[in-house]
Formats: C-alpha cells, sequence, structure tokens
C-alpha cells in the first residue's frame, strides 16, 4: 500500500513537472514598458499595440510608464531584466540617440537587447505658437535667424523626440537657437498653447488635434510626401528645407538572452496587431501608418537601429548637447 502510495506521488510529481516543463509561453501577463510619460506619443502607440497583441498572446500585455533620462531608466530596467519574454520594451529614436547622448550609459544600446520588430514610423510637424507673424516656413527660418537670441525652441526633454527634431532643425538652418526643455510633451505643449514658446518640432500623434483645432500654427511636416490628415501643409523640403526628413520610428525589444519561442510569438502578435483594422484606423487619425510587415521583423529593426546611431551621432556632437 506504501509503495502504491510513494508510486503514485511520484507519478503526480513527474506529470506536474512535465507539464511545467512544456509550459507553453506566455503563461501570464507581458508588461510592456514605455519609458517616457503616460499620454505621451510614444505611450499611445505603445496602448494601442498592445492591447491587440493582447488578443494574439491569449495573455493580458500591460503598460508601464517608467519616464526619466530621456528614455533611458526605463530601456535600462528592460535591459536588466529577466530574459524570459515577459518584461519587453516599447522605445522611439531615442534608442539610437542615448548612446551618443549619454556617454555614461549604463548598458550597451546595441548588445543588451533582442529585437522583436518596428511598429510605426510617426512623422513630425514644425508647429509654432498660433499668433506667431511668420506665415510660412521660410517666412519662419527668416524670423527665426533674424531673432535667434529671442526665440524660444520648446522640448519634452533631452532625448525627446522634440528635443532630436529641434536639433535638427537648428543644424539645417545653421543657427542656434534659445532651447526650452520641459519634463515631458503635455507641459511643452500646454506652453506652446499659451504663447509662453515660440516654436516647437513634434510627432502628429502629439500635434495633431491642436493643428486641426487651429490653437497652434503648422508650417511643415518632416515626411517624404504630404500627409492625406494635412494635404494643404507642405512638406519641409518643399518649403525649402533641402533633405530635412525625419520620422520618429518605434520597435519592441526584449532582455539579451530571451527564448526565441518568445521573440517569435510577440513577433507574430505585433504582425498581427499591424493589420488590426482598429490600429490602422487609429494610426491614421494620428497621421501615421503600420509598418509593412517586411520591417515588423527583428532583423529590420536591428538594421534600423544600427543606422540611425550611425546617422545622429554626428548630428548630436556638432550640437553639443549632452546628458551627462
Amino acid at each position: 500500500m506504501i509503495f502504491k502510495s510513494l508510486f503514485a506521488a511520484t507519478a503526480l510529481a513527474a506529470s506536474l513537472f512535465a507539464g511545467i516543463a512544456h509550459a507553453e509561453y506566455p503563461e501570464r501577463t507581458i508588461t510592456m514598458v514605455v519609458p517616457f510619460a503616460a499620454g505621451g506619443p510614444t505611450d499611445t502607440v505603445a496602448r494601442l499595440v498592445a492591447e491587440s497583441m493582447s488578443k494574439e498572446l491569449g495573455q493580458q500585455v500591460i503598460v508601464e510608464n517608467v519616464g526619466g533620462a530621456g528614455g533611458t531608466l526605463g530601456a535600462g530596467r528592460v535591459a536588466t531584466a529577466d530574459p524570459d519574454g515577459y518584461t519587453i520594451l516599447m522605445h522611439h529614436i531615442g534608442m539610437a540617440t542615448s548612446p551618443t547622448l549619454y556617454r555614461k550609459l549604463a548598458y550597451d544600446t546595441l548588445n543588451a537587447f533582442d529585437y522583436v520588430g518596428l511598429v510605426t514610423e510617426v512623422p513630425m510637424t514644425i508647429v509654432a505658437r498660433k499668433d506667431l507673424e511668420a506665415t510660412d516656413l521660410k517666412g519662419l527660418i527668416d524670423y527665426a535667424k533674424a531673432n535667434a537670441d529671442k526665440i524660444t525652441v520648446a522640448n519634452a526633454g533631452l532625448g525627446a523626440a522634440s528635443h532630436l527634431c529641434g536639433m535638427m532643425f537648428m543644424s539645417a538652418i545653421e543657427t542656434p537657437l534659445v532651447t526650452v526643455p520641459y519634463k515631458g510633451t503635455g507641459p511643452a505643449m500646454t506652453d506652446l498653447l499659451g504663447g509662453q514658446v515660440d516654436i516647437m518640432c513634434d510627432q502628429t500623434t502629439n500635434t495633431t488635434k491642436q493643428i486641426q483645432g487651429g490653437t497652434i500654427k503648422a508650417y511643415a511636416v518632416t515626411s517624404p510626401a504630404r500627409l492625406d490628415i494635412f494635404p494643404d501643409l507642405p512638406t519641409a523640403v518643399e518649403g525649402g528645407m533641402k533633405d530635412f526628413q525625419v520620422g520618429i520610428w518605434h520597435g519592441i525589444y526584449v532582455p539579451k538572452g530571451t527564448p526565441k519561442e518568445a521573440i517569435d510569438k510577440l513577433n507574430a502578435a505585433l504582425k498581427t496587431a499591424l493589420k488590426d483594422d482598429n490600429v490602422a484606423a487609429r494610426f491614421k487619425e494620428l497621421g501615421t501608418t503600420p509598418s509593412p510587415e517586411a520591417d515588423a521583423t527583428p532583423e529590420a529593426l536591428k538594421a534600423k537601429l544600427e543606422s540611425e546611431i550611425a546617422r545622429w551621432k554626428p548630428i548630436i556632437e556638432a550640437a553639443g548637447q549632452y546628458a551627462d
């Protein structure tokens, strides 16, 4: 009798162990870290994608905002998380600029992560307070050059998309302007709306409603072609800024060493999300589109990150604006 009981207990334990050993990912909630404040452009993109990915994965993907230090605090948290597929990162172009902005970065950007895929590339808009006297982009550039010591350029903080685009704007017009950093996109936009600052260059995910409502003045989009939501708004190139094209691309990362099974399932869920009609419709309202399937891959994201690090390094070094 004792033998039979021991045998049964051993068999049960073996069965339970086998079940655990062969459990399929994911078994529980996945945390998507967004290294910026809630309500901002990257957070908006992340929540749309996370909701759709949850349906495909059969487990909830929750968004956790871990802001600070230009996105490096949240990225650093994911870099040191257990590589089990349950902590993932949604980050924007800041992944490519942080290795230069932060000369003492706590992690090796190219080697601390594995890659899931590109999500979207959001166009930028060059906007100003609604009562700024310039009527077009050329007039804005002339006004900025004539008032370089007085005109102010708002951004959402060092390393934010608006900061990067603002640096590129000043580089393009070969004129340093007075920059005013804020702790987030919301406060920066609030002061632009109130006329406390003059110019901002930010993502359509943050400026579309204000442009459509006429509460700020729009001068150009930074995309290669005009946007459907702003057919009368010229591109920066059309406005006279040669080669001025910049988009804030977003990608999903996991800690280095995450099992391929988990990466493959996350990638499949991402591709499904990017084909979701609701995601596409909401992205369109925000002035962007989902990445094509060929870009929603680990290989494409890695290649994008490598090329963008090389692109932004000389721009940041020329501006001499570092975070440490």
